[in-house]
């Protein structure tokens, strides 16, 4: 059964990190670039950060560089989200996403591209 599953959500506090766990299973999430992304309440989903499916290239939203890094350890079959520096405005809840196309500059942030989803994890920043 072909599953990605997120962990590491929580409530934390305006300045302090989360790092979000994405895992795969069913299949081997090398060949698949990997995005995240989110949804706030009364907000659309957005594209937050993607990475290819070798790792060589990586991509943020504007509101998250600096801040947000993404990383995949293949090995294990997931991919990884480290948010430092969390503010208000990245309460949402998070999903990861696995797609076999190639991710560029302008495709990483559009869902349509993505093949597999997770069920999400809340991350809740308190000002």
């Amino acid at each position: 059964q072909v599953q990605l599953v997120e962990s590491g959500g929580g409530l934390v506090q305006h300045g302090e990190y989360l790092t979000l766990s994405c895992a795969a299973s069913g299949f081997t999430l090398d060949y698949y670039s990997v995005g995240w992304f989110r949804l706030a309440p009364g907000k659309e989903r957005e594209g937050v950060s993607g990475i290819s499916s070798r790792g060589g290239s990586t991509f943020y939203t504007d509101s998250v560089k600096g801040r947000f890094t993404i990383s995949r350890a293949n090995a294990k079959n997931t991919v990884y989200l480290q948010m430092n520096n969390l503010k208000p405005e990245d309460t949402a809840i998070y999903y990861c996403a696995a797609a076999i196309v190639t991710t560029t500059p302008v495709g990483w942030s559009d869902f349509v591209n993505y093949d597999y989803w997770g069920q999400g994890t809340q991350v809740t920043v308190s000002s």
